[in-house]
């Protein structure tokens, strides 16, 4: 069945809708939220960082809060701080930063924002992660009592595929089924998305089990 939907363009559809529902952009935003993940340098570290800086540019009177925990002694030496420098590098002022460094999955960290916050639940948040996260992030900082939440989802660019083929399969001289895009890399894009949304809808689940949306 995965195989089969791997051909259809059906994975990337829920893969995109959990990146685009309720996350439109609708005001200017008090605070950008920036969702940490994994270790940094990595791939979704990164492109979260590369999102927050757009983001930051676009609105460059709003604060960014860098939620990620961090139990190194020397903070210089943290996930969290090399998050900062990375997006910092890219030209956003040092004194808009604020971190959050306790919680340990995304409920708690909307807790802990919502503590700095001092419970003012009417700030405006702009929230910076993955596309299979934002869903799941933007109804947990509900659940938490924010009010107005937009999202800025980290999609990745693809290239031109094109590039992939010589200039005779370009212009559809040879039709080698071995050279066929889908086969090579469409299939195998779509069958990770596909393990991605089973894993947030089973993240989903477990976290309506335990109230936290």
């Amino acid at each position: 069945m995965m195989i089969i939907l791997s051909f259809t363009d059906y994975p990337y559809l829920v893969y995109h809708w959990l990146g685009t529902h309720n996350s439109e952009i609708t005001e200017t935003p008090d605070y950008i939220i920036v969702m940490g993940a994994g270790g940094m340098p990595g791939p979704e570290g990164l492109m979260r960082c590369h999102y927050a800086a757009i983001s930051a540019d676009e609105f460059k009177e709003t604060k960014l809060i860098v939620a990620l925990p961090s139990e190194e002694e020397n903070f210089e030496d943290s996930d969290t701080y090399n998050m900062f420098k990375e997006i910092n590098l890219k030209g956003i002022d040092s004194t808009r930063f604020i971190f959050e460094t306790e919680g340990t999955n995304t409920y708690f960290q909307a807790m802990e924002i919502y503590k700095l916050l001092h419970n003012e639940i009417n700030k405006k948040l702009l929230i910076v992660t993955s596309p299979e996260h934002m869903h799941r992030c933007i109804l947990t900082f509900k659940k938490c009592g924010f009010e107005s939440i937009s999202g800025y989802p980290s999609f990745e660019h693809s290239y031109d595929e094109n590039l992939l083929l010589t200039k005779d399969e370009r212009s559809k001289k040879v039709q080698d089924v071995n050279r066929n895009l889908n086969l090579r890399y469409n299939m195998w894009t779509y069958l990770k998305y596909e393990i991605i949304i089973m894993r947030e809808l089973i993240a989903i689940g477990w976290y309506k089990l335990n109230g936290y949306i």
